[in-house]
Parts: C-alpha cells; sequence; structure tokens
C-alpha cells in the first residue's frame, strides 16, 4: 500500500486531459474560447473543522476555512466557476447531533454553493427534518430519481437545472441511492426510488436535446463502484449504458480518486468521473474548455485542503 505522502504529491499533480465528444487523450491545440470550472464536494458529513492532528489518515486536513480559502483562489483564477455537492451533507460529528443540519447548510450558503444533490445520511432525521433546514440553503437540490410527489418535499426539490455561465449552458441533474434497506422508512415516508439507469438516460436527453446544454453533469450519490456486487449499479454502470453525460460526480463510497477516470458510454464517446473521499479534506477541479468551434475538452484534479 503506497503511502500517505506519495499518494497526497500523485493527488495534487494528477490530472485528467481529454477531448470531450469524441473524447480522445489530447493535448489542447485548438485556440480556447472559454472554460468552465467545476468545483465539487461530496460525503462531507458535517466536518465543519478540520480533522484532528492524530486522525489516522487525514491528520489535519479538510475544514469549511481552508475550502473557502481553496474556493476563493479557483473562482479568482477563472470566474466561470460553479460549485456542487454529491451529497451526505449530514451526519458525522456533534455540528448535526446538536443542530440538525443548520450549520452545514448555512456555511455551504456563505460558499456560494449552486447545486446539491440528496444522500441517504441526508434523511438521517426524518425528511421532515431535511425540511425544516431547507430555508439555510439558499442553494437549490435536484434529485431526478426520488420521487417526492407524496411527501413534504414535493415540488422543492426539482430533478435538475441549468446553469449559465459567460454563455455556456450546464445541465445539471441528481441521482441517489436505494433507500430501502439502507434508510428506515419512517425517515424517508413516501419517498419512491427510481432506476437510476433509466433516469439518467431521460434526464440526459431533456438537457442535451429539449435544453441544449453544452455540458451536461450527473450529480451521483449511487456509489463509484461494488466490486463484490458488479451487477449493482454505480457510477461506473450509469456511465456505460447511457450517452449525452459528459461529468458524472459521485458520492456514497467514500472513494477518492487522484484524477478523473475516463469512461468510454453506450455510443462510444467519453464520459469522467470523479470522487473526493469523504468528510471534506478533498476538492475535485474539472475545468472544461470551449473553443471557437463549439469542441471541448477537459482536465481534472483532486485538491487537498
Amino acid at each position: 500500500m503506497q503511502n500517505r505522502r506519495t499518494f497526497i504529491q500523485q493527488v495534487a499533480s494528477a490530472t485528467a486531459f481529454t477531448t470531450l465528444g469524441g473524447l480522445s487523450l489530447t493535448s489542447c491545440s485548438k485556440p480556447l474560447s472559454k472554460s468552465i470550472t467545476v468545483l465539487h464536494t461530496n460525503d462531507v458529513h458535517s466536518q465543519i473543522d478540520p480533522l484532528p492532528d492524530n486522525h489516522y489518515k487525514y491528520p489535519g486536513l479538510g475544514g469549511f476555512a481552508r475550502r473557502a480559502s481553496v474556493i476563493e483562489q479557483v473562482r479568482k483564477e477563472n470566474p466561470n466557476t460553479i460549485l456542487l455537492d454529491a451529497g451526505d451533507i449530514f451526519q458525522g460529528t456533534p455540528y448535526f447531533n446538536y443542530y440538525g443540519g443548520e450549520i452545514e447548510f448555512k456555511l455551504m450558503s456563505k460558499l456560494n454553493y449552486d447545486l446539491a444533490t440528496i444522500g441517504n445520511h441526508d434523511f438521517d432525521n426524518g425528511i421532515n427534518g431535511l425540511l425544516s433546514q431547507l430555508p439555510n440553503a439558499t442553494f437549490d437540490f435536484v434529485s431526478a430519481n426520488y420521487d417526492f410527489k407524496n411527501t413534504v418535499l414535493d415540488g422543492l426539490v426539482k430533478p435538475y437545472k441549468v446553469l449559465i455561465k459567460d454563455g455556456i449552458k450546464i445541465g445539471v441533474f441528481g441521482l441517489g441511492v436505494e433507500l430501502d434497506g439502507l434508510v428506515s422508512k419512517k425517515l424517508y415516508k413516501e419517498t419512491q426510488y427510481l432506476s437510476p439507469i433509466e433516469i439518467a438516460q431521460d434526464m440526459s436527453r431533456v438537457l442535451k436535446k429539449e435544453e441544449q446544454c453544452d455540458l451536461v453533469i450527473c450529480l451521483s450519490h449511487i456509489g463509484y463502484e461494488y466490486k463484490n456486487a458488479s451487477d449493482k449499479v454505480s457510477d461506473i454502470h450509469l456511465a456505460k449504458k447511457t450517452k449525452d453525460i459528459d461529468l458524472i460526480i459521485g458520492g456514497h463510497t467514500h472513494t477518492l480518486l487522484p484524477k478523473p477516470i475516463i469512461v468510454d458510454n453506450s455510443v462510444g464517446e467519453k464520459v469522467l468521473i470523479n470522487q473526493c473521499g469523504k468528510s471534506g479534506v478533498y476538492m475535485g477541479q474539472i475545468d472544461f474548455y470551449f473553443d471557437a468551434l463549439g469542441d471541448k475538452t477537459a482536465e481534472g484534479r483532486s485538491i487537498a485542503v
């Protein structure tokens, strides 16, 4: 097993550079006219402060204050930056036990998050507990495969949202993990889970064809990969069985990727997948470049916080 210092060095320097659409590994030789930066987190689990200095794996890393500094620097470098979270915002420290999610949402709002999706632990105070904290969030939540029709969240969580930066249309939709067997039904109540693959195919079609988005992003809380359950739906499956998704930002399995991986989709085009561990000790950064002809390239990395 590689030591922690070597891994952090690899994470800090790793990038994935690729041409999207035909998406082969490439250097960027065409003149670039616009760029969009996607910053993202997942499974922060109420980690407001840095991890303790005696933490077994990530001593002293993370914390909202340090994350704010990273975000501020990236936004200075590219004002066309969006900030996303892939779920499990709640649960993990006494901050959640005492404040019920208020601190997490207020701090994310101060950092100007654009969108988040809903993870299984975000139901830990029940669907009513999640509802009670929504006024503390200035950002929106997207989840396409949780049907909230017969719940208090009906109409408050949208399947997708379109963001526009420098004239570039960015469609973002959310997906959640199956709750049955993972979360007590008394917590999520009448929320209905729908097939992530089928919903993703529909969402990507809507965003690409109907909304005419230049970039399609899936905020996923279904898990990166399940080696002991190869038939279980995951981000890898999702990428291979769908089309028109450019980037899958993952969560749930706490997978830390030094750089995004590249997967062929159902029609042979490339999809980026990234996930950044847990507790906010890393953030993901994906930079998309659009040339004058509308072609796009991308490079990505994970950033130690």
